[in-house]
């Protein structure tokens, strides 16, 4: 790790790279032993050079082992020519080539013939587990720990396999060694622990995985430099964010007296280290972000719970003040200036949230969503019970008893969607657990981000997704919802259906009602108005409030049909949102795609918002088999201002869903969950969980039988014996991992 306090010429960093980073001799064969470049302090891979051969391919059992030629080097040893132990003038064994190229049978194959697991070879002096570590082969290093490799042996320079493998940042092989016993702070010959490696390297997944671990924030190394200074070396917002909330010393001085303040000014990684400081709740100088205002002590105490409940209730004010505006001027005036106290009061609550915990920073991490629509459904529910009902029921008695229904339903599903899990997969209970699942998906050589989710130390089930705004992994994942501040899972799928099937009814027979009320108020309400005729005056002067309120309910039905829409379609199909859009589209990021995260689906205009993106998806055969075949993967542009504004509105995904029937209802075919329309209505709907309730955590039916999403690792047999063919041959649904282009989330 190179001393920002000592900058050097290129030619002097290259003459003094001894001490920095593991370099290894070259050996006898006809290649050359890897070696790692240095570059700034970064340690790099080179293409493995071919040197001129000493001995024929047929004799040289290092380039045997590095081609896996195993019946060759079998030969060798039946010959006498070489033994298992063998290695060359540097230390360097067949085992350490074959490790190092990823020849797993060929490792197998050594160790079975009784190699040295534990034998150090080349310049820096590293095992065949070392060397693999660094190329991020886990599988072999897996195999080699199994046989008895020593992940606490040290390299000439003090580097441990931990070490190495922090060097590259695969979060998996870590996870992996640090199930092996080894000391999360266990320190290099210079006293820099694997968190400050991760830091300076700039690896925010990394560093959440150690301090999650339990690694000291505080540790200082021989020049006093805690994780902190060198996370500003590199400047990597997430990491020195983690840092900070893990509770870093934003004030420590290492020996030279340098702060982390005067780190970031000289490495030039100030906007950084500001905006970490901002996320979480801290001014430039590193103080505190107290409130500007009076607080009561709660608030202080409590401040995730008040930041919720802060921007749960804030719409409510907005709401009724904009209604008392709009309805109580005349419109010349009254619609400027509720927008200006809706827009002044929406700033207030920008404002609050500088305040709030670093994961409630945007709108769509907040219950504030959830909150516009509780103010509606409360404001009009009052309204109904205080005005419309006394002046209509005598007249519309059948229809106000529908809507009273209507709406206690949507009330009671809304809630139910929101407080209910979703279907989150169960956590394991402990590091032995967690180790015996690792050890059995490498076993079915799974061991990887469809299989297994890092956050939640899980194995995830088909169908399932780790969702970040609620940092669990939910089974049958849809997408997660602003508007319910929850995620919508194999739990609560039913519960958020039928919220909108009754939200829908209630605001027509809101309609309905509001219609008849105003017909018998036409004789009360003035004729004279500023811009409307008389005819639409008596409308508007008998009761301004409620004429508003009902408008702004109606407006609703636009994106509750069309989202109401999608999700029968789905629901026929026996899909869920995520596995819809990312499924149709292959990969790409074009407008359509992304739609459903708008107001349609779930209130956001990310990818992220809703959770959809590719990041912490379990194995799903429906998306996988919608992308078979297409290996190309790129993004596309947005369409244009048009595109923007369909996105916005939500448009989009219901005039893509409505029009491209054929394409969907071709990939619904290849579905493997897919048993046809009637059946997967039968399965969503006779589901013999209770309607009104919670149902038992990821349980739902699935062709007449009952699964649970939550454990499910492997489609049932009889899904899969049955399961279509697609036009070459090959069964529809494998296991295939989707084009890597994560988005935003």
């Amino acid at each position: 790790m190179p001393h920002p306090d000592a900058p050097q010429p290129a030619e002097d960093q290259v003459k003094n790279t001894s001490h920095l980073s593991p370099l290894m001799l070259n050996g006898k064969g006809s290649s050359v032993a890897p070696q790692l470049s240095v570059d700034d302090g970064n340690l790099e891979m080179k293409n493995i050079t071919t040197a001129e051969p000493a001995l024929g391919v047929s004799q040289d059992i290092m380039q045997l082992a590095r081609l896996g030629d195993i019946p060759s080097v079998q030969k060798l040893y039946d010959a006498g020519t070489f033994t298992p132990l063998y290695c060359d003038d540097e230390g360097i064994t067949p085992l350490h080539w074959a490790a190092i190229n990823n020849q797993y049978a060929m490792c197998k194959f050594l160790l079975e013939a009784g190699a040295d697991v534990n034998k150090k070879g080349g310049e820096s002096v590293a095992t065949p587990a070392m060397w693999a570590a660094q190329r991020c082969h886990y599988y072999i290093v897996h195999l080699l720990l199994e046989y008895g490799a020593d992940p606490l042996l040290a390299d000439i320079q003090g580097y441990n396999i931990l070490h190495l493998a922090t060097f590259e940042g695969n979060v998996f092989l870590l996870v992996l060694l640090l199930h092996q016993n080894i000391p999360v702070d266990v320190r290099d010959s210079q006293q820099h622990t694997c968190l400050m490696w991760a830091a300076y390297k700039g690896y925010p997944a990394c560093v959440d995985l150690f301090l999650r671990w339990g690694a000291d924030v505080h540790a200082t190394d021989d020049t006093g430099f805690t994780p902190l200074h060198w996370g500003l070396v590199k400047g990597s917002v997430g990491c020195i964010q983690k840092l900070i909330e893990y509770g870093s010393d934003r004030f420590i001085a290492a020996s030279s007296g340098k702060t982390p303040s005067v780190m970031a000014d000289e490495m030039k990684t100030t906007y950084a280290w500001h905006k970490a400081l901002k996320e979480c709740g801290y001014k430039e100088d590193g103080s505190l972000a107290a409130f500007d205002f009076p607080t009561p002590p709660y608030f202080i105490q409590n401040k995730r719970s008040a930041m919720a409940k802060f921007f749960f209730f804030w719409p409510f004010l907005i709401i009724w003040c904009m209604l008392m505006i709009t309805s109580h001027m005349v419109v010349y005036a009254g619609i400027p200036i509720a927008l200006f106290v809706g827009y002044f009061l929406q700033l207030l609550a920008q404002k609050a949230m500088a305040y709030a915990p670093s994961d409630m920073k945007q709108i769509h991490k907040t219950p504030w969503l959830s909150g516009i629509f509780s103010g509606t459904l409360f404001f009009v529910g009052v309204n109904w019970i205080t005005t419309l009902f006394p002046a209509t029921y005598a007249s519309y008695p059948i229809v106000n008893t529908l809507f009273a229904i209507a709406y206690s339903l949507c009330g009671y599903f809304y809630f139910c969607t929101m407080f209910y899990e979703p279907g989150y997969v169960p956590k394991l209970a402990g590091l032995t657990e967690q180790k015996a699942t690792i050890n059995e998906l490498l076993s079915l050589w799974k061991f990887d981000d469809q299989n297994f989710c890092v956050q939640c130390m899980v194995r995830m089930p088909l169908r399932s997704k780790h969702c970040k705004r609620c940092n669990r992994c939910v089974g049958k994942h849809d997408h997660h919802c602003p508007w319910v501040y929850n995620c919508v899972g194999v739990n609560n799928h039913r519960h958020f259906f039928l919220y909108l099937v009754f939200l829908e009814i209630g605001v027509s027979l809101l309609v309905a009602i509001a219609i008849g009320y105003f017909d018998s108020m036409t004789e009360k309400g003035a004729a004279e108005c500023n811009i409307l005729p008389e005819s639409l005056c008596r409308y508007v002067n008998s009761d301004p409030y409620t004429l508003i309120l009902v408008v702004w309910a109606a407006l609703q039905l636009t994106w509750v049909t069309m989202l109401l829409f999608v999700q029968l379609i789905q629901i026929s199909r026996a899909m869920t949102t995520y596995e819809n859009m990312r499924g149709s589209h292959h990969g790409h990021g074009h407008g359509a795609s992304e739609a459903i995260t708008t107001a349609l689906a779930a209130g956001t205009l990310s990818m992220g918002g809703a959770q959809l993106g590719s990041e912490g998806r379990g194995p799903d055969p429906a998306v996988a088999a919608a992308s078979h075949g297409h290996g190309h993967h790129h993004r596309h542009d947005n369409g244009g201002c048009f595109a923007q504004w369909k996105k916005i509105l939500g448009v989009d995904t219901f005039v893509e869903t409505a029009l491209h029937a054929d394409k969907d209802r071709s990939r619904a075919n290849r579905n493997p969950f897919s048993r046809g329309c009637v059946k997967n209505c039968k399965d969503f709907w006779c589901d013999p969980a209770p309607i009104f309730g919670s149902r038992e955590n990821g349980t739902a039916v699935l062709d007449g039988e009952v699964v649970n999403y939550t454990t499910m690792y492997e489609a049932p047999r009889r899904m899969l014996a049955t399961r279509p063919r697609v036009r070459n041959g090959d069964t529809a649904g494998t296991y295939e991992r989707l084009p890597g282009d994560d988005d935003n989330v």
